[in-house]
């Protein structure tokens, strides 16, 4: 959800600038220090805004309008990095929506109604079993999963390969 809020920001930002956000990232920074989010956004745009990342950072973060409710700080990094502290009150929404959800958490539905066929050969009962026969039968049932996971109705084949000469 505070993701959401921030990218939304980040993108009429962008447009006040006169830009695109196309290719502005908003992820986890590696080293928790740097904050709960970081973005990429001023580099991206230095170039066609024809100014220094750093500089335009810095227009950024005046142009920025987070509530207090979902960001508690807002720093520039390195050069250019905008990194981002989640409110508590965000960090806790969070939770509570994680905990609502149960195991549905994480849970897309843009796949619903699509229907999807998953095929994956079983090992070969004429010949020697090897490791790739139990890999192809896990990465087949696990590829239905996800499928299943963001609504799409996915059906299993699990093909016998017990005919013709090896």
């Amino acid at each position: 959800m505070s993701e959401a809020v921030i990218r939304t920001e980040l993108e009429r930002v962008a447009g006040l600038l006169g830009a695109r956000a196309d290719g502005v990232l908003l992820e986890r920074p590696r080293d928790p220090s740097h904050g709960d989010l970081s973005t990429n956004l001023a580099m991206v745009l230095a170039k066609p805004l024809k100014t220094r990342p750093r500089d335009l950072a810095q227009r950024i973060l005046g142009l920025l309008e987070l509530p207090d409710t979902v960001v508690s700080a807002v720093e520039i990094a390195g050069p250019g990095f905008i990194n981002f502290r989640l409110a508590q009150d965000a960090l806790a929404s969070l939770l509570r929506a994680i905990i609502d959800a149960g195991p549905r958490y994480g849970r897309q539905e843009f796949g619903a109604g699509q229907r999807v066929n998953v095929e994956f050969v079983s090992a070969n009962p004429t010949g020697p079993l090897h490791v790739g026969h139990g890999r192809g039968a896990a990465i087949g049932d696990a590829i239905a999963s996800l499928l299943e996971w963001t609504g799409h109705s996915a059906t299993r084949e699990f093909y016998v390969n017990d005919a013709g000469v090896q």
